[in-house]
């Protein structure tokens, strides 16, 4: 026979005081065990939830054919034991086999018709969609239009096409940021290139600059120093253009004047005539003698030389080129619009729209890197003006450069 543990004196003292106060103390509770009840209690309390769970996560189909079984079932049993007391024995077998009937029909028009055309076809449709954006399927991941219903679902439907589409377009904009951060990429190799390309030109410029003013010096025919003067030009221009491969690196300080437009373009177009194609093509300066922009001439010089030596590559041979000027006022401000015109092919539709981005070029090849149109509107927005570029209607490109003037000259009896 076993033998009870000894009560310590604690518990005899609690005995004690329950046997004078008249208080039932058990050993179980001297000994804080919890009652069977209160260990109990928690589970009951959680079954129904449990249950609620189980219910709620079962497929939309089964939940909704049992709640509308149920509630049919319930409206005929109603019905049924309403009537049961005021009918024969009969009557009271029809009206059974009336509302068992009428409750399997009413069932099966739910879920043949009615359910699957408003609530379980739309439900497919966006799990569909949901799995075709999930494998990445582009044409199937929104839902057509003409099966979208007006109501609620349809509400959450337009709402995810909605969002997929907005979704896509930031995905379309990230990317064309990460081609224009690897165009940036681009260039910052091409800026630290620069330094040391710029460096290596300048020693043998120097050298052939300070040999033709010697030769300069030795003759006195005018053919001859015409010629040494273009080649002074053209050296003195190539000097320049190594500046401006520093440029990308870093940013320089230039000296800002009233710059006459009308011999900034014949300055650009002699350097651009070097070309053997120049000499078949047809070259108008219709700029007025009057216009004057603010502007570093040199900078300019490299803007129009390049705008003008596009236009000479696009031409055909006995190509036309045509530069005109118009006056502008902007915010009581004089501008002078500068346009570059030829009759070539114009410029693609699908390169015109990114024509000034960073090695976009149809000439990708010895006469052609993509940066002109690039170098040539950074210069432009560094003298606060603008330059865009459209095909003209009659053909050919057109590129417009709009830079402030310091004054506008007029001619004597102007209005």
């Amino acid at each position: 026979m076993g033998h009870w543990p000894n009560p310590s004196p604690g518990t005899q003292a609690a005995s004690v005081e329950s046997y004078r106060t008249g208080t039932l103390v058990t050993h179980s509770q001297s000994l804080s065990v919890p009652a069977p009840v209160q260990s109990h209690s928690p589970r009951r309390l959680r079954s129904p939830k449990r249950v609620t769970r189980l219910f709620g996560d079962l497929k939309v189909r089964l939940k909704l054919m049992v709640l509308h079984n149920v509630f049919f079932l319930i409206l005929a049993l109603g019905v049924y034991f309403a009537l049961y007391p005021y009918l024969p024995d009969h009557a009271k077998t029809n009206l059974f086999i009336v509302l068992g009937a009428i409750y399997i029909l009413a069932v099966l028009v739910l879920e043949t018709t009615i359910m699957p055309l408003y609530v379980y076809r739309p439900l497919q449709l966006m799990l569909e969609a949901d799995q075709a954006t999930q494998h990445g399927d582009r044409d199937r991941e929104l839902i057509n239009e003409a099966f979208i219903p007006a109501d609620e679902i349809g509400h959450i439907m337009r709402s995810r096409n909605a969002t997929v589409i907005e979704l896509r377009k930031r995905e379309e904009d990230l990317e064309e940021a990460l081609r224009k951060l690897e165009a940036q990429d681009r260039l910052v190799s091409l800026g630290l290139l620069s330094a040391s390309v710029a460096h290596e030109l300048n020693t043998p410029l120097t050298v052939l600059q300070g040999s033709i003013e010697k030769l300069t010096e030795t003759t006195d025919d005018s053919a001859t120093l015409e010629r040494l003067a273009r080649m002074l030009r053209v050296t003195q221009r190539i000097r320049r253009i190594s500046e401006s491969l520093v440029d990308f690196s870093r940013v320089r300080k230039q000296h800002m004047e009233p710059v006459p437009l009308r011999h900034l373009i014949d300055e650009a177009w002699a350097l651009v005539a070097i070309d053997k194609k120049a000499a078949a093509s047809r070259f108008a300066n219709h700029v007025d003698a009057g216009d004057v922009v603010t502007g570093n001439s040199d900078r300019l010089v490299q803007v129009f030389v390049n705008l003008l030596r596009n236009a000479l590559y696009a031409v055909p041979s006995s190509g036309e080129i045509a530069v005109h000027s118009k006056r502008l006022n902007r915010n009581a401000q004089p501008w002078i619009s500068v346009t570059v015109e030829d009759n070539g092919p114009g410029i693609a539709p699908d390169v015109l729209p990114d024509i000034f981005e960073a090695f976009v070029s149809t000439r990708l090849d010895a006469k052609g890197t993509g940066l002109g149109l690039t170098v040539a509107e950074g210069i432009i927005h560094q003298h606060g003006g603008t330059i865009t570029a459209s095909n003209r209607a009659q053909g050919g490109a057109c590129l417009e450069v709009t830079l402030p003037s310091p004054c506008v000259k007029r001619s004597v009896g102007a209005n």
